[in-house]
């Protein structure tokens, strides 16, 4: 499964990238605005940053809008996959915009008959919100399974994408259940890293080896002769032995 970053901080997405983590970025536009910076110059550089399908995401409410800044993004970076809400102007636009070869992503899914419609119309990636739903009572990952398993009754070639992650069993979840790609914030990613006992055994470990002598603790690493080439090492008596039989071979 993908791991993408749902973020437009470029302190996070280098961050994420450095882990080698991270297949690709979602943003909106609460994202964009929180980072209060130009917009077409932030996008590039988050492209700079993480070589991976981009998400960006239409402001136009009508079809016409959405895929004329659909086709301006595209045109902005290969990388740019252009995000649409699940809407009937939104289903609209993403049949014009896949007509064009032109990536989709169908956002704001909350129901399997929704993401029906999306792989439909052409969507490259439809993007149900399994937080949002979890906050109503309904069970976010159902609608995963429900999804995956039309997809592959008919075999839409449509990823799906679980969006609106809490938390880490959200990712393990989906990653059982089959899904292409979560993307996740960057508070969530960090909480995958994380056990208690991974840190009480580093401690315990290091504690440890504090206990040895400072002479057994060298590594060799101060730029002197390396500890198996010395004087009566068994690499010193390996290299005469060599040298011996060099000599009598000439």
């Amino acid at each position: 499964m993908k791991l993408f970053l749902d973020s437009a901080n470029l302190k996070e997405l280098s961050e994420a990238a450095s882990w080698g983590a991270i297949d690709g970025v979602t943003t909106n536009p609460s994202l964009i605005a929180k980072e209060n910076r130009e917009f077409v110059p932030l996008i590039k550089e988050i492209c700079r940053l993480i070589n991976g399908p981009i998400s960006v995401e239409t402001v136009s409410r009508d079809a016409e809008g959405m895929v004329k800044e659909g086709r301006v993004f595209a045109g902005l970076h290969p990388n740019f996959v252009v995000k649409c809400p699940l809407t009937k102007d939104g289903l609209k636009a993403t049949r014009q915009l896949a007509g064009d070869g032109i990536r989709v992503n169908v956002t704001l899914c909350f129901s399997a008959s929704q993401a029906l419609l999306a792989a439909k119309a052409g969507a490259y990636i439809v993007s149900p919100f399994v937080g949002r739903l979890d906050d109503l009572s309904q069970e976010g990952m159902a609608l995963i399974r429900q999804i995956k398993t039309i997809y592959q009754n008919y075999r839409f070639p449509t990823q799906i994408l679980v969006a609106s992650v809490r938390h880490p069993l959200h990712v393990v979840d989906a990653a059982m259940i089959g899904a292409d790609i979560a993307t996740l914030p960057f508070s969530v990613l960090e909480a995958l890293v994380k056990h208690p006992l991974t840190d009480a055994g580093l401690e315990r470990f290091l504690k440890d080896w504090e206990k040895l002598p400072a002479q057994a603790k060298e590594l060799g690493l101060g730029g002197g002769a390396s500890p198996s080439a010395g004087p009566g090492s068994a690499g010193a008596s390996q290299a005469a032995r060599s040298s011996s039989i060099s000599h009598t071979v000439s």
